[in-house]
C-alpha cells in the first residue's frame, strides 16, 4: 500500500512539474514528497527524475514508469466519481423485497424513479422472508411485528385490516354479533409459521377489549391464496392487501363485526446496516415512507427475523 502511494505522488509531481507544487496540491511538505519519491526509486533501483534546483526531467525509466502511475491515480478517480454518482443520484439497480400484494402499491409509490435513466428496478415479491444478504436486497418491507435481529428498520406506517366473509358463507352460516361468536365459525388466515392459530385482539366501539385464538381451518403462506379461500367462502378471514379492499368496495366480501376495531399491522423497511446509504436507497425509502403516510419516521435499529 506504501508502494501505490509513492507511485501516486510520483504521478503528482510529474502533473505538477515541480515538487513544490506537488506537496500544495497534496497537502504534503516538499521534504516528505521528496523522501516519498526517494523510497520510490530505491524500491525500484533505477532513477525516474532528473533533479535541479530550478526544474525536473523524466529520466527514461520514469518515462516508462509514469504512465502506468498517471493510469492507476485516473482509475481510482475515476473509481472515486462513480462513488458520487451513485451517492448522490439515484442509478445502478435496486433490488427491493417485498410481500406479494405489495406490487401494485410499490408500482405506484416509487413511480417518481422512473426519471432517473440510470437506475433499474428489481422487485423480489414473496411472502417468505427473503434472505437479504444471499438476495443481494437493498430495501426489504416487512409486515407484522418483528422478530430478533440486528437489522435495521424504518416504519413506514400501518396497514388497516377488517373481518370480512363471502355474501355466500354469511348466508349459510349466519352473521357473528360479538367476537366470541368467531369462535363457533370457520377461520381463514392461519399461517404455518403462527402454530396454526390467529390471535386477535379487537377494541369495541364503547373502547371495550377482546383477545381471542382462532384456529384456522385452512392454511397458507401467500396472502393472495387467503385471499382467494375467502372468496370461495371458505370461512372469515382479515382483510389487509388492496384485493381484498376491492372486494370489500365491489361486495364479493362483507364486513364483519364493523364495529370492531383490529390494530394495524404495521409495516417497517428493513435494511442491512444503518449510516450513509446510496442514493437510489435514500429515495427509495423517502417515497416509500411519503407513500404510508409517516414520513417523519427515523431509521432505527430494532429486533427483526434473520435476514
Amino acid at each position: 500500500m506504501d508502494q501505490l502511494k509513492r507511485m501516486a505522488v510520483f504521478a503528482e509531481v510529474v502533473a505538477a512539474g515541480s515538487l513544490s507544487a506537488a506537496a500544495r496540491r497534496l497537502g504534503m511538505t516538499p521534504s516528505a514528497v521528496s523522501q516519498h519519491l526517494r523510497q520510490l526509486e530505491q524500491a525500484l533501483g533505477l532513477a525516474l527524475l532528473h533533479r535541479s534546483t530550478r526544474s525536473l526531467a523524466l529520466t527514461e525509466a520514469g518515462e516508462r514508469y509514469h504512465a502506468g502511475c498517471a493510469a492507476m491515480v485516473a482509475a481510482a478517480r475515476s473509481a472515486e466519481q462513480a462513488l458520487a454518482r451513485l451517492r448522490d443520484e439515484p442509478e445502478g439497480e435496486l433490488r427491493l423485497a417485498a410481500p406479494i400484494g405489495f406490487g401494485s402499491l410499490l408500482a405506484r409509490a416509487l413511480a417518481p424513479l422512473r426519471r432517473h435513466s440510470k437506475l433499474t428496478l428489481h422487485l423480489l415479491l414473496d411472502d417468505a422472508v427473503i434472505d437479504l444478504i444471499a438476495a443481494r436486497v437493498d430495501v426489504a418491507l416487512r409486515v407484522g411485528a418483528l422478530a430478533d435481529s440486528s437489522l435495521v428498520a424504518r416504519r413506514l406506517g400501518g396497514m388497516a385490516r377488517q373481518l370480512c366473509a363471502a355474501p355466500a358463507y354469511l348466508a349459510e352460516r349466519g352473521w357473528p354479533a360479538q367476537p366470541q361468536d368467531l369462535l363457533r365459525h370457520d377461520w381463514v388466515g392461519s399461517r404455518p409459521q403462527s402454530l396454526g392459530f390467529d390471535q386477535l385482539a379487537l377494541q369495541g366501539p364503547a373502547g371495550e377489549q377482546e383477545t381471542l385464538r382462532l384456529q384456522g381451518r385452512v392454511q397458507a403462506t401467500q396472502a393472495s391464496a387467503l385471499h382467494a379461500l375467502c372468496l370461495a367462502g371458505w370461512g372469515i378471514g382479515m382483510a389487509v392487501t388492496e384485493d381484498d379492499r376491492q372486494a370489500l368496495a365491489d361486495g364479493r366480501l362483507l364486513p364483519v363485526l364493523p364495529g370492531w376495531r383490529l390494530d394495524d399491522l404495521p409495516v417497517h423497511a428493513v435494511t442491512l446496516r444503518r449510516g450513509e446509504q446510496p442514493a437510489k436507497v435514500r429515495h427509495a425509502l423517502d417515497l416509500l415512507a411519503s407513500h404510508f403516510g409517516d414520513g417523519a419516521s427515523t431509521a432505527r435499529a430494532v429486533p427483526l427475523a434473520a435476514p
